[in-house]
């Protein structure tokens, strides 16, 4: 089984918060297509990082969901469709295999 961690910004790139609809829809798709998922929205994660002498900092909810078969095409699909959508250069998307006890 993998576990998937979708890193989702919470503002743009001028720090404007995304319209509640549009993080509320991407959910909503992968909790469709996976069955649920799990999203740590109660404390955004504080990320920082450079980019040549520039500093970036960015607030991320961590949305997570599990599979039983990773299919590496539809999620590079969905990684470059919610980068477009969000104006990203890069969204992270991480997966580690887990085992249930």
């Amino acid at each position: 089984m993998e576990l998937v961690q979708i890193l989702l910004p919470l503002t743009d790139n001028d720090a404007k918060p995304f319209p509640e609809d549009v993080l509320r829809r991407i959910k909503e798709e992968l909790s469709d297509h996976f069955g649920g998922l799990t999203a740590y929205e109660r404390s955004p994660a504080r990320g920082v990082w450079r980019q040549g002498a520039d500093q970036h900092r960015d607030e991320v909810v961590i949305v997570e969901v599990m599979t039983d078969n990773l299919d590496d095409g539809w999620w590079k699909q969905f990684r470059r469709r919610v980068e477009a959508e969000l104006h990203q250069m890069e969204l992270v998307v991480r997966c580690m295999p887990i085992r249930r006890l």
